[in-house]
């Protein structure tokens, strides 16, 4: 393939371009953000799990301290009647002492109940302070996640910008190349990640690969308009004052 040497030096132009493309979506792909934010979002969901989990344990607890204020409240009601009926004297001495002694079964149960409820609301005060505590881990999570999105998404605008003067860079060079020579460098850059770079000190400057006497005497022999590839990694290899040739 042949192209004019100044056509050719103009693939550097392109080069470039497309090297600072390359590094504008590598960074885009890698900011540190991204992985923070993953990080980030994984302890929001780990936290917020851990306040249902608190907060269902609490709902259960309440549940409970209901049903023990109920039983309770029957106990205690029953134990008045007895005293009513007993300090109204309308009840035999044998009724008497049953009921007697029934009232003291009834303050014993009442007594355990209540120190059960006691434990049971000393539980549930300890669950509500659990809970917010877990909340404000939730919601330091939650702010944490915010501002990295908030710095990602900066980074992302300048990036942005960043392309789009990249792409409009690359538009104005396209039109300056053979069709022929274009897709050569296209196939190349496509395979290698380079399509083209300067020969410089005969050394390739895209795979770093210093070239051997017998290829440096092939392309010192060659026209100035033939196209050479390095034998390495396939990259144009770009001829000026700098190559050493």
């Amino acid at each position: 393939m042949k192209a004019d040497p100044a056509v050719q030096r103009q693939l550097l132009e392109l080069a470039k371009v497309d090297a600072e493309l390359a590094r504008t979506a590598h960074r885009r792909r890698t900011l540190p953000e991204i992985a923070e934010i993953d990080a980030g979002e994984k302890t929001v969901r780990e936290r917020r799990d851990a306040l249902v989990s608190v907060q269902t344990a609490a709902s259960d607890l309440d549940r409970e301290i209901g049903r023990q204020e109920k039983e309770i409240e029957s106990v205690r009601a029953r134990g008045d009647r007895d005293r009513k009926l007993l300090e109204s004297g309308s009840v035999a001495a044998k009724q008497m002492a049953d009921i007697e002694h029934e009232l003291n079964s009834l303050n014993r149960r009442q007594s355990a109940l209540e120190d059960d409820l006691l434990e049971l609301m000393e539980r549930r005060e300890a669950l509500e302070l659990d809970a917010q505590r877990t909340s404000a881990e939730v919601a330091k999570a939650e702010g944490e996640v915010a501002e990295a999105v908030s710095r990602r998404d900066e980074n992302f605008t300048d990036l942005d910008t960043t392309k789009a003067r990249r792409d409009e860079d690359r538009a104005k060079l396209l039109p300056r190349f053979p069709e022929d020579l274009l897709k050569l460098y296209e196939r190349v850059r496509a395979h290698k990640g380079i399509g083209a770079a300067l020969l410089r000190a005969r050394r390739c400057g895209a795979c770093q690969l210093d070239i051997d006497r017998r290829e440096i005497a092939e392309i010192k022999a060659a026209p100035e308009d033939n196209v050479i590839q390095c034998e390495n990694c396939g990259a144009i290899l770009v001829r000026t004052l700098e190559s050493g040739l």
